[in-house]
């Protein structure tokens, strides 16, 4: 496939944690851009960023996915790495961040990582190419997220790679029409799209017409919770205290808590990688000065001093991976003169996103709702991302629609390649996700 060809649509699949590429021409092939990197070739390209200066004042360079981390780990100079951006696509309170002596808007940000993709993938796409579909998510991360701001950020973004035509498609119609390719007759789907930042979730009525595949979407909803959430949960009961939650610090002639504020940082990868340029690491070492439990902030204040939240993020990860194989699994995080270590049981896990599986399941109901059909009327259950395998969440799917309703894919590609699909639909524009207020 090639980009030059007018034949060939593009799907974008920017997620929180991971980002893929498919392109599909209009004969049904679609396929995955592959980077190589260690001698191995990648479909997923990790959503982060490192910057540095090969000297001080020398100007910022910038990489991006597996080549961002390698620069990180390596760490031959001052950097700045970013990752799970996208979790501020919709804050107003995001304005920008500093990076060495220039700030960056999130667009500033999304354009960089984007061309650091398309420096890796060589001649197999481009921006300039006549049809783009860009995933997004049905309701953006954050507490109070702004949608047309998200949008306003990434159509400038596009914009600044030549992409101003790009169209905009929810993620789980991309992933739904992904799915649909195996259907053999017509039939009714739920697809359940769980990303690192939100949980999405369609539902869909697919059917054959003359050979022809028709979709008609019936309703979507989404939530801000998902695998950063489930991360979330195992830091804050199990990393947090230990550095240092819960203690408390003299002012005077009082003893007052550490702010909790710090923490939820710490829980959210992307908030703890923006700490050094806001101010909070500084207001941190000053709490650190009459702490009565000082060690405990050090070590805290050490992770963000020698980025060590990327290191974190992987133990924390690898830890919620093992809960969905086995019934307990040791926890370890071991770097920079620190050292934690727990034991943590599946049962404990399910108790800490109880909460957060109960939201899922209400946010399932408002799907069905506003569809306007029972669960029993579901005739397949399409689900997608890591967080799917979950027990807990596999569980909440099955009581309410039974096992053998269930079915999912790679937990990668599924969306990028429904998004490129879409683009030989034969009305494209009709995907497109219109702001919703």
């Amino acid at each position: 496939m090639a980009s030059a060809s007018s034949a060939v649509s593009i799907g974008i699949d920017f997620g929180t944690s991971n980002t893929v590429i498919a392109l599909a021409t209009d004969d049904g092939r679609v396929e995955a851009i592959r980077f190589d990197h260690g001698g191995k070739q990648h479909s997923v390209y990790v959503s982060a960023l490192c910057f540095w200066e090969d000297r001080p004042g020398s100007g910022a360079r910038a990489e991006g996915g597996p080549w961002a981390i390698e620069q990180f780990l390596e760490g031959r100079h001052v950097h700045r790495f970013i990752q799970s951006f996208k979790s501020f696509a919709a804050s107003a309170s995001f304005n920008t961040t500093q990076v060495f002596r220039q700030r960056f808007k999130f667009e500033d940000l999304l354009a960089a990582f984007l061309r650091t993709l398309a420096s890796h993938g060589g001649d197999a796409f481009g921006f300039d190419a006549p049809t783009i579909m860009v995933g997004r998510p049905v309701r953006f991360a954050g507490g109070n997220p702004d949608e047309a701001l998200a949008m306003q950020r990434y159509q400038a973004a596009f914009e600044r790679l030549g992409a101003g035509h790009a169209r905009y498609v929810y993620e789980p119609v991309g992933a739904a029409f992904s799915f649909a390719r195996q259907l053999e007759r017509d039939a009714t789907v739920l697809v359940a799209d769980f990303g690192g930042g939100t949980s999405d979730f369609s539902v869909m009525r697919f059917s054959r017409q003359g050979g022809t595949l028709r979709a008609e979407p019936l309703g979507h909803a989404g939530i801000g919770i998902a695998g950063d959430s489930f991360d979330y949960r195992i830091v804050d009961r199990v990393v947090s205290p230990r550095l240092g939650k819960g203690t408390s610090f003299r002012s005077f002639d009082k003893v007052l808590p550490i702010p909790n504020r710090y923490y939820t940082n710490l829980a959210r990868w992307h908030q703890l990688a923006m700490m050094k340029g806001d101010g909070e690491l500084r207001e941190l070492k000053e709490l650190a000065r009459s702490a009565l439990k000082p060690d405990r902030l050090a070590d805290f204040i050490t992770i963000v001093d020698l980025d060590l939240g990327f290191a974190l993020y992987r133990a924390v990860s690898d830890a919620k991976v093992a809960l969905s194989a086995n019934d307990q699994t040791d926890f370890r995080f071991k770097a920079g003169g620190i050292d934690i270590g727990s034991t943590i049981t599946r049962a404990q896990f399910e108790a800490w996103i109880a909460d957060d599986i109960a939201r899922l399941g209400a946010t399932i109901d408002k799907v069905l709702t506003e569809a306007g059909i029972t669960a029993q009327e579901v005739e397949k259950v399409f689900l997608t991302g890591g967080t799917s395998f979950v027990p807990a969440v596999q569980r909440l799917f099955a009581e309410r629609f039974g096992d053998e309703r269930l079915t999912s894919a790679d937990q990668f590609e599924s969306i990028a390649y429904g998004l490129a699909l879409i683009g030989h639909s034969p009305d494209p524009d009709r995907w497109t996700a219109a702001r919703r207020g």
